[in-house]
């Protein structure tokens, strides 16, 4: 059986440390990592709320769907 391939932070559109605006809510986020759902395997970004330091997850499609804007500093 071979093992799936997991998340490589090179595979994302965001890489660790891209500040993204939330274009529904305005809010900002700091992307932290990419990784692996544990129950799919699914690729999932964990990002840092800018505003409240809370973390959060969300799988790599949702992410790079449109939701979210890369600012330039």
């Amino acid at each position: 059986m071979t093992k799936p391939k997991l998340a490589n932070p090179d595979d994302g559109l965001f890489k660790p440390g891209t500040k993204l605006r939330h274009l529904k809510t305005g809010g900002f986020y700091k992307v932290l990592l990419l990784a692996n759902i544990e129950a799919t395997l699914e690729p999932a970004y964990v990002y840092e709320s800018m505003q409240s330091q809370d973390f959060w997850i969300r799988p790599k499609s949702e992410m790079e769907d449109g939701r979210f804007e890369a600012l330039t500093e």
